[in-house]
C-alpha cells in the first residue's frame, strides 16, 4: 500500500490492537524484503517502507538520514494513528536512518534490531564503494545482475529468495539492459552518510546489535561496538553470526527470535 510520502509494504496481521514492528531495509533494497521476517512474526503486523530514493517511493532529492527519518516518521503517522511506540528492525543502511529515528522521535521506537549496521565507515572506503557501485550501475541481462548479487554477499542466499529480489527490483534501462529499482545519486548519498561519524542508540532503547563476521572490512565498526560496551552495556546486547552482510535471509531465525523477545518485553 502506498501512504505519502513513502510506499509501504504492510505483512502479517491485520489486528489493528496487535504488535507492530517497522521494517527498514539497507542502500539498494525495498520493503518487500521484510516478508519472510514478518512470516516468522505471527501475530505481528510488519511495516515495510521503501525508502527515500528505493523501490516505488519518491526519487526526488534530498536523500540524507535526516530526509529518511522525516519520511518515516509521516508514514508512521498516517498508518499507526495511535502513535504507539514500536520496535524497530533495520538492516544496514537502515540501521542509521532507525538510530536517528530513535533519537528524533522517542515516542515511535521501543526498541532496535539492527542486522550489521552500517555507520561510521572510513571515509575512503565508502567513496571507493559509491565511485564502483555508480562505475558498474547496470547490467547486460538478468543473469549478469545476479551474479553481481552474488559476489556482493549474497553468495549463500536461497534461489527463492534471488527470484523475488529479480521480481521486485530489477526493471529494464534505456539502452536495453537491465538495472536495479534504485536511483544513483540516492545510493551515492546513502554512502556519503555511512562515512559521517556513528550515532549510539538512545541509552533507554534496548537494542540488539547483529554483526555479520564474514563482511571483511567490516560495516560494524569495532569503535561502534566498543562504544556500546563503554556506554549502554545495560541496553545494548550484541550477536554475531557466521554469515556475509544479508543476514535477514542468511540467519532468519535469530533475527527473529530478537524481534520477537523486544515485541514481547
Amino acid at each position: 500500500m502506498t501512504a505519502a510520502p513513502l510506499h509501504t509494504h504492510v505483512f502479517g496481521s491485520d489486528d489493528p490492537e496487535g504488535p507492530v514492528v517497522l521494517a527498514l531495509h539497507g542502500l539498494t533494497g525495498h520493503g518487500a524484503r521484510w516478508g519472510q521476517l514478518a512470516d516468522d512474526l505471527p501475530g505481528v503486523r510488519v511495516l515495510a517502507p521503501d525508502l527515500l530514493g528505493h523501490g516505488h517511493s519518491s526519487w526526488e532529492p534530498p536523500w540524507g538520514v535526516a530526509d529518511h527519518v522525516a519520511a518515516v516518521a509521516e508514514t508512521v503517522d498516517a498508518l499507526v494513528p495511535s502513535g504507539r511506540p514500536m520496535v524497530v528492525v533495520a538492516h544496514s543502511f537502515g540501521s542509521a536512518v532507525a538510530i536517528s529515528l530513535a533519537h528524533a522521535r522517542p515516542d515511535l521506537v521501543a526498541g532496535l534490531v539492527l542486522l550489521d549496521p552500517a555507520q561510521g565507515l572510513d571515509p575512503a572506503q565508502a567513496r571507493a564503494y559509491a565511485e564502483a557501485t555508480l562505475a558498474h550501475w547496470g547490467y547486460p541481462d538478468a543473469d549478469a545482475a545476479v551474479a553481481a548479487k552474488r559476489a556482493e554477499g549474497w553468495y549463500d542466499v536461497s534461489a527463492a529468495i534471488l527470484d523475488d529480489e529479480l521480481d521486485q527490483q530489477l526493471m529494464s534501462d534505456d539502452a536495453g539492459g537491465v538495472v536495479w529499482r534504485v536511483s544513483p545519486p540516492a545510493t551515492a548519498t546513502a554512502w556519503s552518510e555511512m562515512a559521517r561519524p556513528f550515532r549510539l542508540p538512545p541509552e533507554s532503547v534496548p537494542t540488539r546489535v547483529v554483526v555479520a563476521d564474514r563482511v571483511d572490512p567490516p560495516f560494524v565498526r569495532p569503535e561502534f561496538l566498543a562504544a556500546c560496551v563503554a556506554e549502554r552495556s545495560t541496553t545494548v546486547t550484541v550477536h554475531h553470526v557466521d554469515t556475509e552482510h544479508m543476514v535477514q535471509f542468511l540467519a532468519p531465525e535469530l533475527c527473529a527470535r530478537l524481534v520477537r523477545e523486544l515485541v514481547d518485553s
